[in-house]
């Protein structure tokens, strides 16, 4: 993938490049991180690819107007998941791809939130509780959407796993976009839940806390999990039964488009983006919280706090469930759409109903560019030209950490 992929195309939609990036801080920190933690293979590679990011150390390749002689050059993205210059191709088709599925109905926010407690297990086994915190959070909300006395149908949600706090410490929670309703099990009506109400956060919170404790439970029985004393984790999960489980649960403003592009924004985000990054020294790194307040902390430290937000490789972090699972696309998720749009829907729903996604899903990235900045990377900035030559740029070292400025 050229310089002119995801990292420019984020780089573009959000302006001129960020005074400081993460890139400059594993630059100036990681010889001090490598001394007082030793990485893992993937920590690694995830800090290499940072670091060259559109850079010469993975070379590029430089544009020239045959017509008037201007050159834009570019060096290569890393195409890194957790690279916060990589996000926009892959988000914007993510968001082009879930509005073909909108239904036309209202939509709740709901966050399942692992207990402090549990943090420490999460770290050292991540992949199998973030397995279970998806299948817990899923099943809870299935099975209270199955309730006769609730709404008796099947509902549709999407998760998405977060695992930072507005500190960019370690907080792991699951955001849900869930329906509000479900289709009957015989697919022949689609029940509505009340517009400002879903399932009692009480209910939901007791029903995750015992699904997550007794699935940890069974994770240890099966060796599944390591822990460090036995003891000490089943005495925790003793616990936690008797403590208050966090559940939010509240109905988006806006209609399911906005919705869907509300969450858009957090899928393809780690931590935090360069644009929140404020200064770096020899010691330390200041950053801005979501609130919009200062954070300084020692540069290893940060380091440290970021890297705890790596994923397991191959690891999905977007999933969907219920009507919204890929197994419903062409069958009962259809069903519901019809069936929805076969009654006299609420206002909120008009608004969704045969709507078109800004993109298709399968454009090529320098289509979802053009649609995200405006910019058409075809065409000579300076003359207008069409007339475009591309040279390669061979790999350098890779110190060089920007493109050389354009002639």
């Amino acid at each position: 993938m050229s310089g002119h992929g995801p990292c420019a195309a984020s780089e573009a939609a959000q302006g001129d490049r960020a005074c400081l990036e993460l890139s400059d801080i594993v630059r100036a920190f990681r010889l001090a991180l490598e001394k007082t933690y030793v990485l893992n293979p993937t920590e690694r590679a995830v800090l290499d690819a940072v670091e060259r990011c559109r850079t010469a150390a993975l070379g590029g390749h430089v544009d020239v107007c045959l017509e008037c002689g201007y050159t834009r050059p570019s060096y290569n993205s890393c195409r890194n998941r957790h690279c916060p210059k990589c996000p926009a191709v892959v988000q914007a088709k993510w968001i082009a791809g879930r509005l073909e599925r909108v239904l036309p109905t209202h939509y709740f926010h709901v966050v399942f939130t692992l207990p402090a407690q549990l943090r420490g297990v999460a770290l050292g086994n991540r992949r199998a509780v973030y397995d279970l915190l998806f299948r817990c959070a899923a099943e809870t909300l299935l099975e209270l959407g199955q309730d006769p006395k609730r709404l008796g149908g099947e509902l549709g949600t999407t998760a998405v796993l977060h695992t930072w706090a507005r500190d960019i410490s370690f907080h792991p929670h699951i955001h849900c976009i869930v329906t509000g309703g479900a289709l009957s099990n015989d697919g022949e009506r689609w029940l509505y839940a009340r517009d400002e109400y879903l399932f009692p956060v009480a209910v939901m919170a007791k029903l995750f806390r015992g699904k997550m404790l007794d699935g940890l439970r069974r994770a240890h029985d099966h060796g599944q999990l390591r822990v460090a004393d036995s003891t000490r984790f089943f005495a925790t999960l003793a616990s936690l039964y008797r403590t208050d489980w966090h559940v939010y649960c509240k109905r988006p403003f806006g209609g399911p488009e906005q919705v869907i592009r509300y969450l858009g924004h957090y899928t393809h985000r780690v931590a935090l983006s360069n644009q929140r990054l404020i200064a770096l020294d020899e010691r330390t790194v200041t950053f801005r919280t979501k609130s919009g307040q200062r954070v300084t902390v020692d540069g290893v430290t940060f380091l440290k706090r970021w890297l705890t937000h790596v994923l397991p490789p191959g690891f999905v972090k977007i999933r969907h469930f219920g009507l919204m699972s890929a197994s419903h696309a062409t069958t009962r998720l259809k069903l519901a759409r019809q069936r929805l749009q076969a009654i006299t829907a609420p206002a909120v729903a008009s608004a969704a109903d045969g709507a078109t996604p800004a993109m298709p899903p399968t454009a090529r990235w320098r289509e979802v560019i053009e649609l995200l900045t405006g910019v058409e990377l075809g065409v000579c900035p300076a003359c207008g030209g069409r007339a475009i030559e591309r040279y390669p740029l061979p790999r350098a070292t890779p110190e060089a950490r920007a493109p050389p400025e354009a002639a």
